[in-house]
């Protein structure tokens, strides 16, 4: 009997507490707690007690003063989100918004005109942009009309690697690729700027082994090649003499280099 007198009891005292001190340390994602480390030995706090808090940049609280304060009721904590992501008034450039208003919440769209004589990448003159948990989904794109460029220039021996379009923005990059043992000299990538593109790289001749020329110098190659008739410009082919032939030309020449399509062969006889 005594046993179970004190266990009512205990579970009495228990469940009083948990009406009297409901709330736990408040986690308060995207704020703080106003000299938390002070109170934090408060906690865990009754019901009606209250402490100050600030939200962090970028975060507003539900007033959107900078300090507000969080309060311990029944259920919890109150308010149940403290800080509340928003998004300032960007800085346009080549733009002016449509509507104002000042602090932006999620989800929230602002809408954008750009000014005379600029567009938007798909020619439209107006666009809109959508605040988000990581801010705004993108800024205003208006650039002149004038400074979108045609088709990248063509070049020897190559080409560029995406599908080639009719208009690209100020800005817009493509990538240039050779043909098979053709070598890129130059920047790979080029961009439109003002209405032109940056310089394209050009396509170096490989050098072709001439079975011909081998026969006539008495030279045939040294090592594995896999059948190579192909040189990129820049890279050497070993030969030797044939069986029975002595050099003629140095040691040094048994190792031709390529360079934009022209390569010197050794001589045996």
């Amino acid at each position: 009997m005594q046993l179970l007198v004190t266990v009512i009891l205990t579970l009495w005292v228990s469940s009083a507490r948990g009406q009297v001190n409901p709330c736990e340390f408040p986690e308060i994602k995207h704020g703080l707690l106003y000299r938390e480390d002070k109170y934090r030995s408060y906690f865990p706090a009754p019901i009606k007690q209250w402490f100050y808090y600030s939200c962090d940049e970028n975060y507003v609280t539900p007033t959107e003063d900078f300090w507000h304060y969080v309060t311990c009721t029944q259920d919890g904590w109150t308010p149940e989100v403290p800080c509340r992501k928003h998004c300032d008034m960007p800085v346009f450039e080549n733009a002016t918004a449509i509507i104002t208003g000042k602090p932006f919440r999620p989800d929230d769209t602002l809408d954008y005109q750009c000014l005379d004589g600029y567009e938007n990448r798909d020619g439209s003159k107006k666009g809109s942009m959508v605040c988000g948990e990581d801010g705004w989904s993108h800024l205003p794109t208006c650039f002149k009309s004038a400074d979108k460029c045609g088709p990248p220039p063509a070049i020897s021996n190559g080409d560029i690697t995406s599908v080639t379009l009719k208009v690209y923005y100020p800005w817009s990059t493509v990538k240039y690729q050779c043909q098979a043992y053709y070598q890129i000299q130059g920047p790979k990538y080029v961009t439109c700027s003002y209405g032109k593109w940056s310089e394209v790289p050009r396509c170096i001749d490989p050098c072709v082994l001439s079975e011909k020329i081998m026969k006539e110098k008495n030279i045939q190659l040294n090592g594995k090649y896999d059948k190579t008739y192909f040189i990129k410009s820049g890279n050497s082919i070993d030969f030797k003499c044939k069986s029975g032939r002595k050099a003629v030309t140095s040691v040094e020449s048994f190792q031709a280099l390529c360079l934009e399509g022209k390569m010197e062969y050794p001589t045996c006889k």
